[in-house]
């Protein structure tokens, strides 16, 4: 008989060696590679239409990277094209180097603004849908899920049914299912935009605070400008029209964050470069600005 706390001991050390700085070091290869990526659909009337143009980004091993832009500056369709959902027009996508463009993969976890949760299934079976298509015996399996559970801080919920969780326990559990088929990457749609200003905070600090824990790689799409400084460590910002990334900004705050940080004088500066760069209003030099704020 397996000894779950011996399991999760042993989980919590195979996290802790992905997360050592030495990885990201000692390896040059980008966790995401998008290389010069492009979309474009054809209209009922045989024109044209460009969605996405020329995208490249890059995100190392341990980062949590967020990708700000208006409603239909083409945010989402990047990260399903990541994602394998859609395929590019043009270019490719590199997971740890290796294309994947065009196919899902169970390297790359995807969490969405709705919480997509089988609704006749528990909270622990939700978290453990995933495993039972890999070679994975079911104690394995089992203590997995209970791994993830704490690790979301849901244990007390594993037998329980979505319909019986809040808005933001369903995205905790949304989020541990996605992290218990080990991803490479994590990717993040909006996650947090259907909750109330209060639990959308907390639920900002709770991923801040599994991102720490885990350092795992993530890509976050949003439109919350605060949200997006506060959780990365750099932002890409796209423009309003033509599918493009505009501008790169570099998040030059401190790993660990508490939410009144918000409030400091350098979250405003950054706050205010990004905002300019969403309202077209972009400076040359407003990387080195913000480096030298």
């Amino acid at each position: 008989m397996l000894n779950p706390s011996s399991t999760f001991s042993k989980m919590q050390k195979q996290t802790a060696n992905l997360s050592h700085p030495s990885e990201s070091m000692s390896n040059p290869i980008a966790k995401l590679d998008v290389q010069n990526v492009g979309k474009s659909y054809s209209t009922r009337s045989n024109q044209k239409l460009t969605v996405l143009q020329e995208i490249n980004l890059q995100i190392c091993p341990r980062e949590m990277v967020c990708l700000v832009g208006s409603s239909g500056c083409g945010k989402s369709t990047l990260l399903n094209i990541i994602a394998g959902l859609i395929p590019p027009s043009s270019g490719q996508v590199l997971v740890d180097g290796q294309s994947v463009t065009g196919r899902p993969g169970s390297d790359r976890g995807m969490v969405f603004q709705g919480y997509t949760l089988y609704p006749w299934l528990t909270v622990a079976q939700n978290i453990g849908f995933g495993l039972q298509f890999r070679k994975m015996s079911k104690p394995e399996q089992r203590d997995r899920v209970y791994y993830f559970l704490d690790v979301v801080g849901l244990g007390q919920f594993a037998n329980s049914y979505p319909k019986q969780l809040s808005g933001g326990m369903k995205q905790r559990v949304a989020i541990a299912r996605a992290l218990a088929n080990e991803p490479a990457l994590l990717l993040m749609d909006e996650p947090f935009g259907a909750l109330d200003a209060q639990t959308k905070e907390q639920m900002q600090q709770f991923l801040l605070e599994l991102w720490e824990k885990t350092h795992m790689t993530v890509l976050m799409i949003t439109h919350d400008v605060e949200e997006a400084i506060y959780l990365s460590q750099r932002v890409y910002v796209m423009g309003t029209h033509g599918g493009r990334i505009k501008v790169e900004i570099p998040i030059e705050l401190p790993e660990h964050r508490d939410i009144d940080i918000k409030l400091s004088s350098k979250f405003v500066r950054i706050k205010r470069q990004v905002l300019h760069a969403l309202r077209d209003e972009v400076h040359p030099n407003s990387q080195l600005l913000i480096h030298n704020s």
